[in-house]
This record gives C-alpha cells, structure tokens and sequence, in this order.
C-alpha cells in the first residue's frame, strides 16, 4: 500500500470558474498518484498555457508552467535529461493541438516516456472562447460567428497517425474512470496520450453532454477493459460486433445475436485497426485504454546510446580530453 496520501500531492487554491471540469480532474489526479505511489519529489508536472495549463500550480511536486504549446518539447528534454523523473505533460486541445501540434506528434511518433494528459473541451477557455482545433464543424464562436467552416482533428486519429503506442479516455467527472485510466498510463512505458473530456460551464457548456453524467455514461459510452466482452448499456444488453472492415452495435439476444458473436477488447494487439475504429465511434463513446503497446522508448534509446558511446570513448572527462591527442608546453 502507498504511504502517500492525496494530500501529500495538493498545493494551493485552484483558481478555476465554479464546476469547470479542470477541478474534477485535478481530484483525480491528486487520488490517482497517491494510488500509484511515487514521491513528490520524484514527479514534474510539465504544462503550456491555458486554462488546464495552470494546474502545476496546485500540484505539490515539481512544476513548470511554460509557453503557449511547447509543453510537450520541455517535457522531453525534463524526462530525456532525468530518466529516472516521472514526468506528467498536461495541455488543453487549443495548446496542445494547434500550436503544439507537431511537438504532439513527434513526441508520440519518438514514443517518449511521458504520461500526456489532454484535457479536451473544445474550445479555447484562457482567452474567453474561441473554436479550437477540436470544435465541431459548424460550431459558432466569438472567432467564428457564422459557424466553423473546418473539420476537427479527433486526438484518437492524431494519436494513432503519429505510431502511438498508447490512448486512453475517460470524463473529468468520472473520478473511477480517470483515476483507472491515470493509473495504466502511468504503468505504461512510452508516450501515453489520455484524453480527458471535460466541460467548460463559461464558453462550451454542455459539449460533452450525454457522457458527462453517471447516468448518460450508462446509455451512451463503453467502458472498454483489455481481455473483456465489449458490452454496454444500463444492463449491458448490448454489445459490439464485427461487421465488415467495422464494428456494429446490436442487442444481445435479438437479430439472432448472442454473446459469442461480441468482439472482445485487445488493447495489446499491435495492429490498430480495430483499436482505431474503437476510438472514433460517436455512439457508444469508446472510455477507458484503447490501446496499450510495448514498444521501445526515446530517452531510454538515447541515454543507452551515450554510455555506449562514453565506453568506446578514451576519455571520459575534460581533463582526459585535453591529454588524448597531441600536447604543447608553452614556456
């Protein structure tokens, strides 16, 4: 059992509009690393700018709230330059997928050991509501007030498309859920990209409305778990199956379906294919680890490369430098 409790991780007094989603979160992570167990003083919680992006201030551990999109950039070199650092990115979508977008991508693409929380809510909070690059197509705005004329990046896609290795999702006010899916990521070895939906009660009120509560978590989402039967439901009556290249919702017992026909969840499989198709379903909203792959790391990469090289080296300081080649006495 831990010797920590969710105490020992709080600091401050978050200064978040009353019922932002980013206070059920910041819970959730407070409980989920006293679960896991590692010390304060072993964790950094790395961030960009917005309104998620102030949370290292209210983490008792070490901190750097930093530039607008390059939480991820600062992350790598925290974790590369201090291996043994479990080293937290949390970005909103504006600051993690617009500006931060290509460090996004290269840092899943270089699967670097960090766990990177993305708290998604659609819009732009910080600097009072603009579309992001996760609002709707059509979605009004005081940036677009006709309605949006793009289509959004899904993070799942975004993820996936880069080679990672590692997505998970879950609702900032599903504490059980969040802390679930916090506590794999954290197991995982890599880049572990977790999607958190969460609500902006000022500017996006009500985006993720029919999972944000218990009750339309039952009707609409799936909690996928590794090894199980993909089933959901009030009374788990219905379930996916494979139709085609794709996935089918159906009910259990009807249609001449029966429980043997339901696919069941493979997190580990190394293809995508159906990890992706997951992901990206509207109805039910896929919630939990979609995909969890070993495979190997940038910083581990990197720091074995430098004592391979050191070793091969004839000099291993400044001073066995200076006497490896040719010397000169000046008199």
């Amino acid at each position: 059992m831990s010797e920590f409790t969710a105490k020992d991780y709080k600091k401050g007094q978050p200064r978040w509009c009353p019922g932002c989603g980013d206070h059920f979160f910041l819970a959730s992570l407070h409980k989920a690393m006293a679960e896991i167990g590692v010390a304060p003083h072993n964790i950094a919680v790395i961030s960009g700018i917005g309104c998620s992006s102030r949370l290292p201030h209210y983490m008792a551990t070490y901190g750097m709230n930093t530039i607008h999109g390059r939480a991820a950039a600062i992350a790598t070199g925290c974790k590369v330059s201090n291996p043994d650092l479990s080293v937290w990115q949390v970005s909103g979508d504006g600051d993690g997928l617009a500006i931060g977008g290509n460090h996004f991508i290269h840092a899943n693409r270089r699967n670097i050991n960090l766990k990177m929380i993305l708290l998604n809510n659609r819009i732009y909070g910080l600097t009072k509501g603009q579309y992001s690059p996760t609002s709707p197509r059509g979605f009004v705005s005081k940036s677009s007030p006709y309605g949006t004329v793009e289509d959004p990046f899904r993070p799942a896609e975004l993820c996936f498309g880069a080679r990672g290795h590692f997505f998970a999702r879950a609702v900032a006010t599903d504490a059980e859920g969040t802390v679930a899916v916090l506590k794999t990521a954290h197991a995982h070895k890599g880049a572990a990209v977790c999607e958190i939906l969460q609500n902006c009660v000022i500017f996006n009120d009500g985006t993720h409305e029919a999972v944000y509560t218990k009750e339309g978590r039952a009707k609409n989402a799936i909690y996928l778990k590794h090894g199980e039967k993909m089933v959901f439901g009030e009374n788990n009556e219905f379930g996916l199956v494979q139709e085609g290249f794709g996935v089918k919702v159906v009910t259990i017992g009807q249609d001449g379906y029966t429980m043997d026909d339901v696919l069941v969840h493979d997190a580990h499989c190394e293809d995508n294919t159906l990890q992706l198709k997951l992901a990206m379903m509207e109805y039910p909203v896929a919630l939990g680890v979609i995909r969890d792959v070993d495979a190997p790391t940038y910083d581990d990469a990197v720091n074995a490369q430098i004592e391979e090289v050191k070793a091969a080296k004839k000099y291993h300081n400044f001073a066995e430098l200076l006497e490896t080649n040719d010397t000169w006495e000046v008199k």
